[in-house]
């Protein structure tokens, strides 16, 4: 049963959620039932389609139910781009504040919707589903369970992958040399401030874990001369990157593996470089992390350590829709807790630098190749794959923005035994 008007101890839908929202509804909306809410020259349309978005809505409250609906073709925003709905989600965020219905209103609603409505109907294809992962809680981050989560994410589609991330198929925070520096400009730069952070120079050996495509594997062989072993549990991933290195006549100098971390086996890097992969292995497991790490180093081996991190150190989840839909499994936490454990394993911290601006405009540029790709990468992965890395690009955008998220390289050294570190009193990165 829909909602309607025609009783006074019933609401329809538009109704509902304007009383519902604090201040009513900011945005156009119309619902299946023929109701309306809000202003009618918003720039941004939201319909409801059909009683299974509906449903999707009261059965998931918040962003996991709008995301559910939005997937399924089920809710449609018009005035937005779904490669690039940032506009949409900026006047979605600052103006979402629902309240608890009083006892007659949610009386009334119970009577409008019917008993079927609240029954959760079954999530789209691209959720990762939680009921195995529940009762496997106890085997969180175990190699199994983090091979499955990152297949998630990133055996989606190399070809997508190329056409949102550009030429240089790096999926981590670019760093800007300008404002006006291009995306493949500033990931260019990103990799050289690590290796120059990492004072790489010719005949040393790095250690690139969670290498992703290899951008940074094949950076430091190709522009310092670095003998490179790169490992990622995304067999995607090395398989592409391993073609890259070939290609790119590095294969004296650079591999990458398919695998975890954890089954490096070799030790005496003069340095090792973690970009993107902190955000995975779950912040209780950081020492062990940290300590595997710093194991494989030689004394004076320096760790760059490059990851999205919290604007606190509080502990709290990531949220339904990037747990069940980005990210399974991933932890975020502060700069500080990074630090600290950097410090407890015996790593000596020399730098920390605060990224987040950058990702922000990193984002807005896979934003942008993914609406300039839009019709491609439907073809590719299917529309609705393509829709949720829309809204989740442009809401990292926005997170990065406003300060929620931020985006931290640490820098540390494995001093010698008379706790010298090689650190020149002015490196050359910082001037």
């Amino acid at each position: 049963m829909t909602l309607t008007n025609n009783k006074s101890d019933q609401l329809d839908i538009g109704e509902a959620l304007d009383r519902l929202m604090v201040g009513g509804v900011p945005f156009r909306f119309t619902a299946y039932d023929g109701s309306t809410a809000g202003p009618a020259d918003s720039p941004i349309h939201v319909r409801l389609l059909n009683e299974r978005g509906l449903s999707y809505l009261l059965s998931a409250p918040g962003d996991l139910g709008m995301a559910r609906a939005y997937v399924s073709g089920d809710l449609e925003l018009e005035g937005a781009h779904p490669g690039n709905p940032y506009e949409a989600m900026v006047l979605l965020q600052n103006n979402l504040r629902f309240r608890m219905p009083s006892p007659v209103e949610a009386f009334q609603l119970a009577r409008g919707i019917g008993l079927g409505t609240l029954m959760p109907p079954e999530p789209p294809p691209q959720e990762a589903l939680p009921r195995w992962r529940r009762l496997l809680e106890g085997f969180r981050h175990s190699r199994g369970r983090d091979a499955a989560a990152i297949s998630h994410h990133y055996d989606v589609s190399n070809r997508f992958y190329e056409m949102v991330l550009g030429p240089s198929m790096t999926y981590t925070c670019a760093c800007f040399p300008s404002a006006d520096a291009t995306l493949e400009e500033a990931q260019a730069n990103k990799y050289d401030l690590v290796a120059r952070k990492l004072d790489l120079r010719a005949g040393m050996k790095l250690l690139d874990v969670g290498c992703g495509w290899g951008g940074m594997v094949r950076h430091a062989a190709r522009e310092y001369g670095v003998e490179v072993i790169g490992v990622t549990l995304s067999r995607e991933q090395a398989m592409w990157a391993q073609d890259a290195i070939e290609r790119d006549g590095l294969s004296g100098l650079a591999q990458v593996r398919h695998g975890d971390y954890r089954e490096i086996q070799e030790t005496g890097f003069d340095a090792v470089s973690s970009i993107g992969l902190t955000e995975h292995i779950g912040v209780r497991n950081y020492p062990a992390y940290f300590t595997f790490l710093r194991d494989r180093l030689v004394p004076g081996g320096r760790i760059l350590n490059h990851c999205i991190t919290r604007a606190d150190n509080a502990a709290r989840g990531t949220g339904a829709f990037i747990d069940r839909y980005i990210f399974p499994d991933g932890e975020l936490t502060g700069s500080g807790r990074i630090i600290s454990t950097m410090q407890d394993v015996g790593l000596e911290v020399r730098h920390e630098e605060n990224l987040r601006e950058h990702y922000a405009l990193t984002l807005r540029g896979w934003c942008e190749n993914l609406v300039e790709n839009w019709d491609r990468c439907v073809e590719e992965v299917g529309e609705g794959t393509a829709k949720i890395w829309g809204i989740y690009m442009a809401g990292s955008r926005l997170g990065f923005e406003r300060n929620e998220i931020q985006l931290h390289q640490v820098l540390g050294v494995l001093t010698d035994e008379q706790g010298r570190s090689g650190f020149p009193l002015r490196p050359s990165w910082a001037s």
